[in-house]
C-alpha cells in the first residue's frame, strides 16, 4: 500500500536522471527539486497505484529529463512497502519512458535537548592534593603569558 507522507524521488528517461522529493497526502502529490515543482493527483488500488504528475520549471538550470520545461506525466506503478516504483510517459513527448523510484522518508525521532540533561559530577575525577584555595586558584586564574 502507498502511504501518505514525503518521499525521495529519484528518476530516469533516457536523457537524464535526477531526484527531488515528493509529498503525498490523500490523493495528492506536491513536490519539487532545484528547477521544477511537481503537482497532480494518485489513486491506490492495494499495492498498485496510477499517477498523472504535472512538471513545471521555477528556476533557471540544466533540461528537464523530457528536455521540455512543462510537461504532464502519467504514470503505473507498483509499491512494495516503504519503496514504489513506477513508469510512463509524458503527453508531450510520448516517446520517451519515464522511470521513478519512491523511497518513503519516516519522520526522525526528536533528539534529546542537551541543555536539560542533569550532569552528575564525580568528585573522586578532581585533582588530589590541592587545599580548595590551591584547586580554585588553580582552576580559575588564567595561566600568565610571558612577555616578550
Amino acid at each position: 500500500m502507498l502511504k501518505d507522507g514525503k518521499y525521495a524521488a529519484w528518476f530516469r528517461t533516457p536523457r537524464g536522471q535526477g531526484t527531488g522529493l515528493v509529498d503525498l497526502a490523500e490523493g495528492r502529490i506536491s513536490g519539487s527539486d532545484s528547477f521544477f515543482t511537481y503537482g497532480g493527483s494518485y489513486c491506490v488500488e492495494e499495492r498498485r497505484f496510477s499517477a498523472v504528475l504535472t512538471v513545471n520549471r521555477h528556476a533557471d538550470g540544466p533540461p528537464s529529463v523530457f528536455g521540455l520545461d512543462e510537461v504532464e506525466v502519467s504514470l503505473a506503478g507498483m509499491c512494495n512497502g516503504a519503496v514504489a516504483t513506477c513508469s510512463g510517459t509524458a503527453r508531450e513527448a510520448p516517446d520517451v519512458t519515464f522511470e521513478a523510484t519512491l523511497i518513503y522518508s519516516q519522520e526522525a525521532a526528536p533528539v534529546a535537548d542537551a541543555r536539560g540533561a542533569v550532569v552528575k559530577l564525580n568528585a573522586d575525577k578532581l585533582p588530589k592534593g590541592l587545599d580548595h584555595r590551591s584547586r580554585s586558584r588553580h582552576l580559575f586564574t588564567p595561566p600568565k603569558t610571558p612577555v616578550s
